[in-house]
């Protein structure tokens, strides 16, 4: 899907917002890939959420490069999806990006050079909105091949499974009954996704990226797309701005203390 969208996006401040209701309205169920592209990236946090809660319940950090490399995989993710959202150039899409790339001005001494120099001048602008775009489509990339490590890793050890026994013999003579219930469980996420797309489209999305980015009119409510609300609550709950950007950075970061915690 973003392969295809990317064929009729534009990445100007100018057009951006229209490229995409022109996506919506004149491309060939252009609105089915947009949906889909944006629902899909709310499935996508479900199964990591999911995936990453399996790993705490089952112990599966003893396994620490495995585990590491999935920390950094999710932070890859979190930055991808961020840029995603500033694409379309709607309200929530620049006071996000505003909000987000500001939280670096808290780096003491080389803070604000160091924001300037990623919005490629003085606010987010023109400069803005085409490297975040370059960024967007580089890094699902960057992530397939750190999945790839994260694999690496993993055959390193071999995966655990709910009972501890080792599984090696059953997998051949069970591998009809395995396959069909990993297609089961796909064929629900699909299920999930198309329900999502078909019927509520918009339901987890913000209503002002309907208004085009208005750099001089703030939204009355800046809030992240679901999967991010953990990270901003605890953001906004600390008064300090450094204080907050550290405490979002180690709500993520603090997994990799779990192997640490273990008794």
């Amino acid at each position: 899907t973003g392969l295809f969208l990317a064929m009729h996006y534009t990445s100007d401040t100018a057009t951006a917002f229209s490229s995409v209701a022109h996506i919506c309205r004149d491309v060939n169920y252009g609105w089915l890939i947009r949906y889909m592209h944006a629902n899909g990236a709310s499935m996508f946090f479900i199964c990591l959420f999911l995936h990453v809660g399996r790993g705490v319940y089952y112990g599966s950090y003893n396994m620490i490069e495995t585990w590491n490399m999935g920390i950094v995989l999710l932070f890859a993710v979190m930055a991808t999806a961020f840029m995603g959202y500033v694409l379309p150039w709607g309200q929530m899409s620049f006071w996000g990006a505003t909000v987000i790339t500001n939280l670096l001005s808290a780096i003491p001494y080389i803070g604000t050079t160091l924001v300037e120099w990623i919005w490629g001048g003085f606010s987010v602008d023109k400069a803005t909105l085409t490297r975040f775009f370059a960024f967007h489509f580089i890094l699902p990339f960057i992530i397939t091949a750190l999945v790839l490590v994260h694999l690496l890793f993993l055959h390193e050890t071999g995966s655990n499974n709910p009972t501890g026994l080792n599984s090696d013999a059953d997998k051949i003579p069970f591998h009809p009954y395995y396959t069909i219930k990993d297609l089961l469980g796909a064929l629900m996420l699909l299920l999930a996704l198309m329900i999502l797309v078909l019927f509520f489209p918009d339901i987890l999305g913000d209503p002002d990226n309907y208004t085009p980015a208005n750099p001089l009119n703030t939204p009355p409510h800046i809030k992240p797309e679901w999967y991010f609300l953990f990270a901003y609550a605890i953001l906004r709950s600390i008064p300090n701005k450094l204080g907050g950007v550290l405490a979002l950075i180690l709500s993520i970061l603090i997994l990799a203390l779990m192997p640490f915690l273990h008794t």
